[in-house]
């Protein structure tokens, strides 16, 4: 059996597959189904400043290859999550990232100041979802905007701070630099990609919310490309995620330069994904004569 441990920001993870922000909750509904102790980590449900009740449904629905979601960061708030869920978390038995956001830098950096008095491992800043019409991805398609936001959280908190990047730019090295150069100590990406359905019998977009966050294996040759020119553009360990549904996926995702990665509709569809991931991932390992999970992180051979 391959080593699958990972370390990222000096934390060490048992196995690189975390579900993602948004599919997982808190993981309590997930418990019922196994322990949460063998996930390497739980990338926690967007919590800002206060509770958001979300966009209005329709809001989630199915596509080829895929599945498009507005959910709107719905949140109980940073107070409630504090005294409700993260105690639990904490007694999962695994790495928990603290997905944080906020319609201010100003709101940001109050949701991780109090973060920073806890014992959570890491905080995971958003600035990349497309649902919300303030912060999120509004944060993330600019270099000046991604780097305030980012100068604000690293002044709140010293805890490892993973900055979560949009794909909706036109340049995705640049954003990461500008928030490399603000003390981000580690980058995830991609968020989902901006789309749109319609339906024909009523002329209606299928979301409320008229357009949503295209996710899935649709989105993975993006993710692939995203993850490889961001690693060889800074200096920081890279969380991949989009569109991994296998095992095969996760190290190919690695291979472009992902030190770990992030799971997400695979879940929507079935609950058990991260360990099957993480089952397939150490099959490929042992089948491939490689010895470790950490020796596939950029191993790569461009043209």
């Amino acid at each position: 059996m391959a080593d699958l441990s990972v370390r990222i920001c000096g934390i060490e993870f048992k196995n690189p597959i975390i579900p993602a922000s948004g599919v997982f909750g808190y993981g309590r509904e997930y418990e019922q189904y196994y322990p949460l102790s063998k996930l390497g980590g739980i990338a926690t449900k967007g919590t800002t400043g206060t509770k958001r009740t979300g966009n209005l449904p329709p809001r989630v629905a199915e596509t080829p290859a895929g599945m498009l979601n507005s959910v709107g960061l719905q949140n109980p708030g940073i107070d409630a999550f504090l005294a409700n869920e993260l105690p639990h978390l904490l007694s999962a038995g695994t790495v928990i990232l603290a997905n944080i956001a906020g319609s201010t830098p100003e709101e940001c950096a109050e949701v991780a100041a109090k973060l920073d008095r806890t014992d959570v491992h890491m905080i995971e800043l958003n600035i990349s979802c497309p649902n919300v019409k303030q912060g999120g991805a509004a944060f993330g398609t600019s270099c000046t905007a991604a780097a305030g936001v980012t100068r604000a959280v690293r002044q709140a908190t010293k805890k490892p701070l993973v900055v979560k990047l949009s794909p909706n730019v036109t340049s995705i090295t640049e954003i990461a630099k500008a928030v490399e150069a603000e003390g981000a100590d580690a980058l995830s990406l991609i968020n989902t990609l901006l789309g749109m359905r319609i339906d024909l019998r009523t002329r209606r977009p299928v979301l409320h919310n008229n357009m949503g966050g295209l996710s899935g294996p649709a989105v993975f040759p993006v993710a692939v490309r995203m993850v490889w020119q961001v690693a060889n553009a800074v200096s920081l360990p890279v969380i991949g995620m989009g569109g991994v549904m296998s095992g095969e996926d996760a190290a190919e995702l690695m291979a472009a330069g992902a030190s770990a990665v992030q799971v997400g509709t695979a879940i929507v569809q079935d609950p058990y994904a991260p360990l099957r991931i993480i089952d397939e991932l150490n099959a490929w390992l042992d089948a491939n004569h490689i010895a470790s999970a950490a020796e596939l992180t950029g191993s790569v051979r461009p043209w």
